[in-house]
């Protein structure tokens, strides 16, 4: 079987990598189709093949502006490229322009989408794009049971709806955990609510948080509310950085909103045997109370969230039982299993 992943904007090269290494060792013939990711490295094309070219024009002007309207330019040649792929089944992980997209998305194999964010912050409103571009697709993988729920509810025909849980990155740092570190870690945006997890790390006497991600969004006030209590480490980080942040890491925490399915930097952490405490939004609380890898509390109640930190952080015991369920969710949640689900799915469509 001929398999094209695809993510033209490169938004999530880690995923995009594991998943494809992963069906590699199934036996598929697969190709990542994607753009050159401008933030860092990217892992090395472990037995499929790599094409990054899309969006070539935007990637050689840089930032800002230039980038957005070379990304423009480039779109309808992005779109030809989706359309003449050679393959059994085309699997795009992102769309790069939605509101365009269900109008001129086409292909020649059949077409699945994974819906890693249910729908995108900038374009959410839009729900009659989002309609016309889900019925592009023959299959939409969710990584949750809420979020398959979601999208039925939205209007997606249930027979098109598949789950697959987003696997664990496994890893085994360095540990240098002091005992009281909570982890905030990830690409830093409004959605995921790091002003509650400022304001919850500082009700719990002796903790500190560790901020870990490239910033999206200005931190001055929330520096400076924060003090001497939090350490800040801003940017992409490299995987040596990463290591290191989740070996410091006693928690983790993520007090998201309700705009996604699941979080890659969650499962970074689960994969480093790191308990999380996690808003129930999306399917983040799905996975860590079924492994009960933390805590899961109600979304935007910042004393539950603090109540939840200074438990794990103060009970030896309450945090080694949590850390037992991150190990368990790292060993079931594997990318062999996500690929041999993807594989059953490809093969209803041939």
């Amino acid at each position: 079987m001929r398999v094209v992943v695809a993510d033209p904007p490169a938004y999530t090269p880690p995923y995009d990598h594991a998943l494809a290494a992963a069906l590699v060792r199934e036996g598929v013939d697969v190709r990542l189709l994607t753009s050159r990711f401008r933030f860092g490295d990217v892992p090395p094309a472990a037995g499929f093949a790599l094409d990054d070219s899309l969006y070539g024009l935007a990637a050689r002007l840089g930032g800002g502006r230039a980038r957005l309207a070379g990304r423009a330019l480039g779109h309808p040649r992005a779109l030809a490229k989706l359309a003449l792929a050679d393959c059994d089944v085309l699997h795009l992980q992102w769309v790069a322009a939605p509101e365009a997209d269900g109008w001129l998305l086409h292909a020649r194999a059949p077409l699945v989408f994974t819906a890693h964010d249910l729908l995108p912050r900038r374009t959410a409103r839009r729900t009659r794009s989002w309609r016309r571009l889900f019925g592009r697709f023959d299959r939409i993988v969710t990584h949750s049971e809420r979020g398959r729920r979601a999208l039925e509810s939205f209007g997606v025909p249930a027979q098109k709806l598949r789950v697959i849980p987003h696997p664990a990155f496994h890893s085994e740092p360095p540990r240098a955990d002091d005992g009281r570190t909570v982890l905030a870690l990830g690409v830093i945006r409004p959605y995921k609510g790091l002003p509650d997890a400022v304001d919850a790390v500082l009700r719990v006497p002796d903790a500190r948080l560790l901020v870990a991600g490239d910033p999206r969004m200005p931190l001055d006030g929330l520096r400076s509310t924060a003090g001497d209590r939090a350490q800040w480490r801003l940017g992409y980080l490299s995987e040596r950085e990463l290591a290191v942040a989740l070996g410091e890491a006693t928690v983790a925490v993520f007090p998201y909103r309700a705009e996604l399915d699941q979080s890659g930097a969650l499962l970074q952490a689960i994969g480093a045997g790191v308990p999380a405490v996690v808003y129930d939004v999306g399917g983040l609380g799905e996975i860590v109370g079924a492994f009960g890898a933390g805590r899961v509390v109600p979304p935007g109640d910042v004393d539950a969230l603090s109540a939840a930190l200074r438990e794990l952080l103060d009970d030896a015991d309450a945090l080694a039982e949590a850390r037992a369920g991150a190990a368990q969710a790292r060993d079931a949640l594997t990318w062999n299993r996500a690929a041999s689900e993807h594989l059953a799915l490809y093969e209803e469509l041939l």
